[in-house]
């Protein structure tokens, strides 16, 4: 399979670190969303939502967003386990991460890391959010190795991949030791190297 992606792109990451992790082959294919390259015909024609990541399989056969992916490559592994109801716990904070985290500090993120705004840039209704979510993640984290029961799942890949630099984007993870715990714990399954914040 090919993965079109860039590794700076936390939403890319999340399928790389997958397919690490589950030892599945592919071939990675530099695809750089700032070069205006998700626009190209070329492009569009894998994905007429001019987005990364995109996953392209030998038979021609294709389709985006990251957590449709993970979610896709994890099926019959430890990353997404049988129970159902344990994979509606998954998806819940699946969906949550693109609803109500990814919008926040992701793109707080963008702005000063890609962008150079300082910090008192951001705005203040998206700052308030992203607080709110990593308030949210430091109480669930309570007691709890990861997000779902005792067991690294998808969920845990789809909300660490921008949590894991929200620092990047002005938050302080700090201040929320059970977020910066389980930061560690999930590097420490995806054999990654760990992030300053």
């Amino acid at each position: 399979m090919r993965i079109y992606g860039d590794t700076s792109s936390g939403n890319c990451l999340k399928i790389k670190c997958v397919a690490d992790h589950l030892g599945l082959p592919y071939t990675w294919i530099t695809v750089s969303a700032l070069s205006g390259e998700t626009k190209s015909q070329a492009f569009l024609q894998r994905n007429p939502m001019g987005q990364i990541p995109v996953i392209e399989f030998d038979d021609g056969r294709h389709f985006a967003q990251s957590n449709a992916i993970i979610r896709y490559l994890a099926r019959g592994s430890a990353l997404l386990p049988d129970d159902a109801f344990t994979q509606a716990k998954i998806d819940e904070w699946m969906y949550w991460e693109q609803y109500s985290h990814e919008p926040y500090i992701a793109v707080c993120r963008f702005h000063m890391h890609y962008q150079g705004k300082p910090k008192e840039a951001r705005e203040a209704w998206r700052v308030e959010r992203g607080e709110k979510a990593l308030d949210l993640m430091e109480s669930q984290l309570a007691g709890r190795p990861y997000l779902v029961g005792d067991t690294f799942t998808v969920a845990d890949v789809s909300l660490f991949a921008y949590t894991r630099v929200a620092h990047e984007g002005g938050f302080d993870l700090a201040s929320r030791p059970n977020v910066c715990n389980w930061i560690a714990r999930c590097e420490k399954q995806l054999k990654l190297p760990s992030k300053d914040s």
